[in-house]
């Protein structure tokens, strides 16, 4: 009991408590009052970060998007322009004993279509939907999946795309609890993604990977065939139209590659629009797009759990992925030193780069 410590271990107790919430800060704010030490690593240089793979981040790809993204914003008088600008603008780096350099502190601004903000948040959602899909297929070894996208007719401007969205989101609910399908059911994970097209439309769709029972592949009376699927969604979206349904089986064994669990989960997670698409040589195309988006999208969010999948994230008491850390993506939670030696890389807007300070 904490009244049975001498006063010295009361002390270092207190000093322990003090460095493990300081290092909670850092996770979440990308502040920390952990005493820094700057060391010099190629200053000078252009900073190159590579994954596990050897392959470059690309801070300086979605850092030059951010810049053309917070422009547009500024001329249609968003007030959130200036932080946005302000985004990963300066880059910490942990270096570790043996030289390794880990991510540390970054400033992001979460707007939801900042190119910068969005990579992280894919990067993240795709590791903790693989962290929980792992749980899952260890607590029901005899589970199958499936990859479920759904469909509705183009959208044509930022008031028909966002009601439209809004449909998506009751309907599923409605779809799941079908008898039919929620006989087998045993959780979901959803996401939507826009696309923009040619004329300026827009094409809202949604992708579910769903996990079932064995039993729902065994006989008729539990398996539905894709026109089914088809029909449940007319019905739970009210459509006087056939919509465009695609059910693709998901080998929960197979480690990767084309119909794998892995594929499914990086389809499920990935950007629920792309840059590319309001980043096109068009300005007065982007910047109709941009407005559009930031209107439909706003209080939406792009990935949802249900039933196992989401008793599983709570119990993995995994960070919230649209509003929460975006410094760790793969969902790090490492023990920080009580100094902490930093490499510090500033992006330069003549240069358009990342460089080591």
């Amino acid at each position: 009991m904490y009244s049975e410590l001498n006063h010295q271990d009361k002390k270092e107790l207190k000093r322990q408590l003090k460095i493990e919430l300081d290092q909670q800060a850092v996770r979440v704010s990308g502040k920390s009052e952990i005493p820094e030490e700057k060391v010099s690593y190629h200053s000078g240089q252009v900073l190159h970060d590579k994954n596990i793979y050897g392959q470059e981040r690309p801070w300086q790809k979605r850092k030059i998007e951010n810049v053309r993204y917070a422009e547009y914003l500024e001329i249609l008088e968003f007030k959130k322009a200036h932080n946005v600008h302000d985004c990963a603008e300066t880059i910490k780096y942990r270096v570790t004993d043996n030289g390794e350099m880990k991510l540390y502190q970054v400033w992001f601004c979460k707007s939801r279509l900042c190119p910068l903000c969005n990579w992280r948040r894919a990067n993240k959602s795709a590791k903790q939907l693989e962290m929980i899909l792992n749980e899952a297929v260890k607590r029901q070894p005899k589970a199958r999946f499936f990859f479920l996208t759904l469909t509705t007719r183009n959208t044509y401007n930022k008031e028909g795309l966002k009601k439209e969205l809004g449909r998506f989101g009751r309907a599923v609910y409605k779809l799941m609890q079908y008898k039919k399908v929620s006989k087998n059911l045993l959780g979901y994970v959803r996401s939507t993604e826009i696309t923009v097209n040619e004329d300026g439309s827009y094409h809202q769709h949604m992708h579910l990977l769903v996990m079932v029972k064995n039993t729902y592949f065994k006989d008729s009376g539990n398996y539905l065939s894709q026109s089914e699927w088809t029909k449940l969604w007319q019905r739970a979206m009210k459509l006087g139209y056939t919509p465009i349904v695609n059910v693709e089986a998901v080998k929960a064994n197979r480690a990767r590659g084309k119909g794998s669990l892995k594929a499914s989960a990086l389809e499920t997670a990935k950007y629920q629009t792309k840059s590319a698409d309001y980043m096109t040589k068009d300005d007065e195309r982007n910047l109709t797009v941009i407005d559009d988006l930031e209107f439909a999208l706003k209080g939406s969010r792009q990935v949802s759990f249900a039933g196992l999948l989401k008793e599983i994230r709570k119990d993995l008491q995994l960070d919230d992925v649209e509003n929460g850390d975006l410094i760790h993506a793969n969902s790090e939670n490492e023990k920080l030193p009580e100094v902490v030696k930093v490499a510090v890389a500033k992006f330069d807007y003549q240069r358009m780069n990342y460089f080591w300070r």
